[in-house]
């Protein structure tokens, strides 16, 4: 097998002498109640086959109609992706005849799509050394109706057919094949993951099938025309997502190696044995035999709604970063960890207009830090967390105001990750009293501990006034043990080095 080697060259990757293309399709669920063309639930995990009713399984004599909110729901991934927008929809019948598809077609768009080109900026190896962004193109978004599911492991010997899915109304997202890499590939899902979730319109649950990806992947020598590609089908996870596509350039670089050709297929991502196979080899647009559905009306959308949504939408993720920077002074670094998800936006811009934005940079850093740190040990999201915005901001003051120093603080938000002080935002002011944690501030008493405690290391003081530094450390160390740590640092650096001279 080829060694996995990446190159960068312009921003573009090359790998063993090939460059690699990969473009794009998801699959998102938009999380109306009720299906696209008919009023069964869309609710996950229930009983197979008990939400598929008859429009779902098109019986004979019924007739299907448009779901308003899924109309609404595209139109503002429309817009969050700067698209050109599909004032005109019709919808069109896709034929192909698989056990789960009970209609023998797939209501979809084929030639008048709901979103048309547009384009997402991602970040591509986001925090790391040879980190950079692109801007990647989307071809247009697509509504359609879910199929059902092939369950394979409910009857020994025999598969099942779960029509609940069957009418869930999806989005499909497709990209430019503008992806070099599989990082690159990657950052794209996971922008337009946030982008769904963020205006949300959908729940992406990649565990539920919410979120389906299809890597379309391609080899070529740089400047040749584009290789045959192969589709690697529903990755359901970002970690598979990445290594399903480097197993597949390996895999289709060695066959070019070998002087054999690449098929035309849809392949499988086994991770356990971490290979890509072949399922089917792949059909051609024309093998689906797309025609105009006679029992759907064509949609005609005015400027006035497009208007109305527009100004219902909440500020994109990409104008909240700006903002964090231009206004807050944020790194760009810490602007992009805050608008990671809408909920830790709106959790951080909480907190900080309770806390007054001169403190900016250390109410980010406690969200960033100290709180999404114990989240992620402890597998939780900001929609989880234990401690609220007004808990958070009610510790945040009593570190402003001198009541707490650092490590007391630390010791405060403890307690409040614990369930300690109640649900108020004086939380954080019952712990202090509880456990005695207010900081001593008092000059004349933090100055008595100081003079102690050079009275009792006088050969701290002596290697001190010889130059070395690390014993006026151990001295601060001596005051902070002696004041059980509720000394503030500040005056006691201060009067040590005032009464060492």
């Amino acid at each position: 097998m080829s060694e996995f080697r990446e190159i960068e060259t312009r921003k573009e990757l090359l790998i063993d002498g090939y460059e690699v293309v990969i473009g794009i399709e998801i699959h998102c669920q938009l999380n109306t109640q009720s299906k696209i063309f008919s009023s069964g639930s869309t609710q996950f995990g229930n009983e197979p086959n008990t939400q598929a009713n008859i429009v779902d399984l098109g019986l004979p004599g019924v007739l299907p109609v448009l779901n308003e909110g899924v109309i609404e729901r595209a139109l503002k991934f429309g817009i969050g992706i700067n698209a050109e927008l599909g004032m005109l929809n019709t919808f069109d019948r896709k034929n192909y005849f698989y056990p789960d598809l009970p209609k023998g077609y797939q209501i979809t768009q084929m030639a008048h799509p709901i979103v048309g080109k547009g384009y997402i900026d991602v970040v591509v190896n986001e925090g790391g050394k040879n980190e950079y962004k692109k801007r990647i193109g989307v071809t247009r978004g697509h509504l359609e109706e879910d199929a059902g599911k092939s369950v394979h492991d409910a009857v020994a010997g025999m598969t099942g057919v779960d029509l609940n899915r069957a009418g869930t109304p999806l989005i499909e997202i497709v990209s430019e094949p503008d992806m070099r890499s599989a990082s690159e590939a990657v950052a794209y899902i996971k922008a337009i993951h946030q982008l769904v979730t963020w205006l949300d319109i959908s729940d992406a649950i990649m565990a539920e099938g919410s979120f389906r990806c299809d890597c379309n992947v391609s080899v070529r020598k740089p400047g040749e025309a584009f290789g045959t590609r192969t589709e690697l089908k529903n990755l359901n996870s970002f970690r598979n997502i990445e290594n399903a596509i480097k197993r597949e350039i390996e895999r289709q670089i060695d066959i070019i190696e070998d002087g054999g050709q690449v098929v035309q297929a849809t392949m499988l991502y086994d991770p356990d044995a971490d290979e890509t196979r072949i399922m089917r080899t792949k059909e051609d647009a024309d093998d689906y035999r797309y025609f105009p559905d006679p029992d759907l009306l064509p949609v005609h959308i005015d400027q006035a709604t497009v208007d109305a949504i527009r100004d219902s939408m909440p500020e994109l993720p990409v104008t909240r970063r700006a903002r964090f920077e231009e206004k807050l002074g944020l790194s760009e670094y810490d602007a992009r960890i805050l608008t990671g998800s809408r909920e830790l936006a709106d959790y951080y811009e909480t907190v900080l207009e309770a806390v007054g934005t001169e403190h900016a940079k250390l109410t980010a850093n406690w969200v960033m830090g100290d709180l999404l740190g114990a989240l992620n040990k402890d597998d939780k999201t900001i929609s989880d967390s234990p401690i609220s915005e007004v808990q958070l901001a009610g510790l945040l003051k009593r570190l402003n105001d001198n009541t707490l120093s650092g490590k007391l603080a630390k010791q405060v938000f403890t307690a409040l990750y614990d369930g300690e002080g109640g649900d108020d935002a004086d939380a954080a002011d019952k712990i202090i009293e509880a456990k005695g944690l207010k900081q001593e501030t008092d000059t004349g008493a933090i100055k008595a501990m100081v003079e102690e405690v050079i009275a009792n290391n006088q050969q701290m003081v002596d290697e001190y006034k010889g130059g070395k530094q690390k014993a006026f450390n151990g001295l601060v160390g001596q005051v902070m043990k002696a004041s059980r740590g509720k000394a503030n640092p500040q005056q006691v650096n201060q009067i040590l080095k005032e009464l060492l001279g």
